[in-house]
């Protein structure tokens, strides 16, 4: 049994101490592969907590791969296999004080009654007082530097409260001068490939997000898919590809919605740290909305060998039309970056950058990015509960709903893919299927799966829009059966 001071005063929950007690604890190996956990009944007794407390804490364990749960026998510890204990992870000294024909896409017209696109984002509850304010300040009291050219890596404030951010919320020692901020991915991700070089062999998960598929042909690479499944991506695959750069989306993957695990985590960096030359870019675009638990740790942020890069942006969290997106690199690439770039403008006006800083720096950001926690949580369990009220709720498997601003629903009512995305654009909804995902065929790929996009609707008009997608698939399986 566990025995530990839980400080119930302290500033972090009691579901977080316990969370990360258990952790350090599977990490120092003192508990053990197999290893039983207690109860969680007896172990809120043994504490004097409740039992939600301990729910919540074995739930974030079990969501990051350090746990699995065993129907009628409990909580056992996962392996997990080249894992340093966190005080012998190396630390740079200098750091600790600065610290996939398919089936096509079909661009959605806006006169469709109810747009369920994934890459929309709630703009109407953006804070557009503050940011205005935050704007006269800038101009009042950095009218002079804002004509000022920025250095190419971007804003200095703005990099120290990216470092900040990454540090407190996705587990990253990170310094400013490791952060390059940009415009937008894309951009950066063009500056990736140039400061690698295009003689590698890209590698992308299959299915996977199109864009980064164009982005790499753009750049006339050498790509090779790794196929991915609900389960995770296949190692198995990867091994026998000649890539040596893979691009994942680990802590919510696109489409599929999976968390990727510990183990699996763990067993890509020492893929990565295998051969000279091989990295990780990891692309970490929604990793703030996380409804159950808090945000998985980055994987960036397990790398004791310098393979991971890490890409994220403020399009999800803020807006698209602010173009401001950031990644991390390690520190030997950092030094060929100054060598190859150095020359380079930044690509964000001086004014949003510094505007983004001081957002973020009198804590506005994150006030914001907790509103619409809650926000595009109420739009998804609008989904959920309408899905619920439907004679079809049976016949529809609900995937990847805890993470991210879009879900899967897989239909077992007798029609295909196909058939249920052009049934829905035709009553004027617009969703996409699954297979458009995939940059190549694959086997046991799932059947008649829809990926459902949810946070350009209100919660009103998600009921109404579900079910008048549900009601038209009915009477669609009706029409066949008749």
């Amino acid at each position: 049994m566990f025995t530990f001071m839980l400080d119930k005063k302290g500033k972090d929950s009691l579901y977080d101490q316990l969370y990360q007690y258990i952790k350090a604890e599977i990490i120092s190996g003192r508990l053990y592969p197999g290893q039983r956990l207690p109860s969680k009944r007896k172990l809120a007794a043994h504490l004097k907590i409740s039992q939600n407390t301990v729910e919540t804490a074995y739930g974030q364990l079990q969501a990051e791969g350090y746990i699995t749960a065993l129907p009628k026998r409990g909580f056992f510890v996962e392996e997990i296999t080249g894992l340093l204990p966190l005080q012998e992870r190396p630390q740079d000294k200098n750091d600790l004080s600065s610290k996939k024909e398919q089936q096509k896409q079909i661009n959605p017209p806006k006169n469709y009654l109810y747009d369920f696109r994934t890459n929309i984002v709630n703009t109407e509850d953006f804070p557009f007082d503050t940011w205005s304010k935050i704007l006269r300040t800038i101009l009042s009291e950095n009218r002079k530097n804002l004509l000022k050219p920025l250095p190419f890596l971007g804003d200095f404030q703005l990099r120290e409260e990216i470092a900040r951010y990454l540090y407190a919320y996705r587990g990253i020692q990170v310094v400013p001068e490791q952060i390059v901020v940009g415009a937008g991915s894309e951009y950066l991700l063009s500056l990736l490939i140039q400061l690698l070089g295009t003689n590698h062999t890209f590698a992308i998960e299959n299915p996977g997000y199109k864009k980064i598929q164009q982005i790499f042909q753009n750049h006339n690479l050498s790509i090779e898919y790794i196929t991915t499944t609900l389960q995770g991506l296949d190692l198995t695959s990867l091994a026998r590809s000649s890539a040596n750069i893979l691009h994942i989306t680990p802590s919510h993957h696109f489409p599929l919605g999976y968390v990727m695990p510990i183990q699996l985590r763990m067993q890509l960096l020492n893929w990565a740290n295998e051969k000279e030359g091989r990295y990780i870019i990891e692309d970490d675009y929604d990793s703030e909305f996380r409804f159950a638990g808090k945000p998985i740790p980055a994987l960036e942020s397990l790398d004791c060998y310098e393979k991971v890069i890490y890409l994220n942006t403020f399009t999800k969290s803020l807006a698209p039309s602010l173009r401001i997106s950031y990644m991390v690199l390690p520190k030997h690439l950092m030094t060929v970056f100054h060598q190859r770039f150095a020359g380079y403008a930044s690509t964000v006006p001086s004014f949003e950058q510094k505007a983004l800083a001081m957002f973020m720096a009198r804590g506005h950001f994150e006030q914001h990015i907790n509103k619409m926690k809650r926000i595009y949580k109420h739009q998804r369990d609008a989904v959920l509960q309408s899905i619920k009220n439907h004679p079809l709720q049976d016949h529809i498997r609900i995937i990847g709903e805890d993470t991210g601003l879009h879900l899967l629903l897989q239909v077992h009512i007798g029609i295909e893919e196909e058939q249920l995305v052009n049934a829905a654009l035709q009553t004027g909804i617009y969703l996409t299927g699954l297979s458009s995902y995939y940059h190549e065929s694959v086997l046991h790929m799932p059947e008649n799966t829809l990926v459902l996009g949810y946070s350009g609707l209100s919660s009103e008009k998600i009921r109404q829009g579900i079910k008048l997608l549900l009601d038209t698939w009915q009477q669609a399986a009706n029409k066949q059966t008749d």
